[in-house]
């Protein structure tokens, strides 16, 4: 049988999800998730805190593996593919994973990006073309990143060697997607995009995410209120059967209760 993952060149990713769930030490992370969206796609992952958000984005992202259900990302299967996943998405803003680091500054987190980028992902033939041509590269494409999360770094207090502490929650996450955008993935995945934001920074980081959408890229979402125009997916979806087999399991539970005081006051 031929394994060899199904070939899809289109800028974004078209991901696809059926029964998704991942489950952990403690139990079920999110169960039940379904999502059907076509590459260049803004998708917005909704659920309250603490119903598996983040478990979602990362297992949609091949950096979790899958519990239940099966995923398909770019026509790479999940979890087979998880690797070949990995090499086409981008993290952003994901706590305790791709956090910036606060005592770094701008330009020293955009400089090891580009590094990291030139030597995970591009050609070692690339390393024999002159350093000039190879720096004017990294420069452009990070220009282009920078320009696509919509960081002005001309505003910012101190420039390029303004750190991450003094940045304000907006210019963080413009800078997180900028970052993530270098390596020029098909599919974004963000968490907590609208975290600690005002009505108005909101509203901007959501167009940054749509334009980034129309450019190609396929944006994975983590918010807590969905925007217009997006594929929305809960964490916090049961099929119905589920629900009413939970409640007749706590009713016979508070029927055994009350038939265990009864017998006690016999």
């Amino acid at each position: 049988m031929d394994t060899t993952p199904p070939k899809d060149t289109a800028r974004g990713a078209a991901v696809r999800a059926e029964g998704l769930g991942v489950e952990g030490a403690r139990g079920w992370a999110f169960r039940h998730l379904d999502l059907a969206a076509e590459p260049g796609a803004l998708i917005a992952v909704t659920g309250p805190s603490g119903s598996g958000r983040t478990c979602a984005l990362l297992a949609l992202t091949g950096r979790m593996r899958i519990s239940a259900g099966h995923a398909e990302v770019a026509g790479l299967r999940l979890p087979r593919h998880m690797s070949a996943v990995r090499r086409i998405s981008a993290l952003a803003h994901v706590p305790g994973v791709s956090e910036l680091d606060p005592a770094l500054t701008v330009a020293e987190h955009l400089r090891e990006r580009a590094l990291l980028d030139r030597r995970f992902s591009g050609s070692p033939l690339t390393l024999l073309r002159p350093r000039r041509e190879r720096a004017a590269k990294a420069r452009a494409r990070i220009d282009a990143a920078l320009n696509a999360s919509g960081l002005d770094v001309e505003e910012l207090p101190k420039g390029l060697r303004t750190s991450v502490r003094d940045l304000e929650r907006l210019e963080t996450l413009r800078l997180s997607v900028g970052l993530a955008l270098i390596g020029r993935p098909r599919l974004l995945a963000v968490d907590d995009v609208d975290l600690k934001l005002s009505d108005a920074e909101r509203e901007q980081a959501w167009a940054m995410l749509r334009a980034v959408a129309a450019d190609g890229v396929t944006v994975l979402a983590v918010c807590s209120q969905a925007p217009e125009q997006a594929v929305v997916v809960s964490t916090d979806e049961r099929p119905k059967a589920d629900d009413e087999a939970e409640t007749a399991t706590e009713t016979d539970k508070e029927g055994a209760d009350d038939a265990g005081t009864e017998a006690g006051r016999a």
